[in-house]
């Protein structure tokens, strides 16, 4: 497994090795020692499965309590994902990164909690899996607006047209106003 770090504090990419011939391939996705090594999480609790068609875009969503830190993957198809620094204290707080990730290049992402995460469905469809830190809870979710101008973020928008989004997500909050992480 290897493992690179982005521009952001703690965020890191994992890709794993790939073993394939005429009948197929093999991969570790999960790795406990590499992970905790990398990570300094020791467990994961809670696995999530997600299909979506192109141009949805799901984000950016956090929590407050129970604080979430993801590692994604895509099984089929392709998204743009993104996650941003929403910790105060940090030297990258207020910043994005973004990458794609797909069936095709099996990179996953592991977003820390303290960040607000997101994907857009760039390909026909995407089956997006994900490890969570701790337990979904709705009551102190929040959701940042995905084009909030003082983000900037740079959606690979299919067609240059709108995504589509849940209503949460329509009535997302502004980076400014978003509560924050110390």
């Amino acid at each position: 497994m290897r493992v690179t770090k982005t521009k952001l504090n703690d965020v890191l990419i994992f890709e794993p090795k790939i073993f394939g011939d005429e009948r197929g391939f093999f991969m570790e996705t999960f790795r406990k020692d590499i992970f905790t090594e990398q990570t300094g999480i020791k467990e994961l609790v809670q696995d999530n499965h997600s299909k979506s068609a192109q141009g949805i875009l799901r984000g950016l969503h956090y929590q407050l309590e129970h604080t979430q830190g993801k590692l994604v993957r895509v099984t089929q198809g392709s998204v743009f994902d993104v996650a941003v620094d929403l910790r105060q204290s940090s030297s990258t707080y207020g910043q994005w990164f973004g990458l794609e990730l797909s069936a095709r290049n099996n990179k996953q992402l592991w977003v820390p909690a303290g960040f607000a995460h997101g994907f857009y469905v760039t390909g026909e469809t995407a089956e997006f899996v994900y490890k969570c830190t701790d337990y979904y809870h709705p009551q102190s979710e929040v959701s940042i607006k995905w084009d909030d101008p003082s983000l900037a973020i740079n959606w690979p928008l299919v067609n240059g047209e709108q995504p589509s989004l849940s209503a949460k997500d329509v009535v997302g909050e502004s980076f400014l106003s978003a509560p924050k992480f110390a």
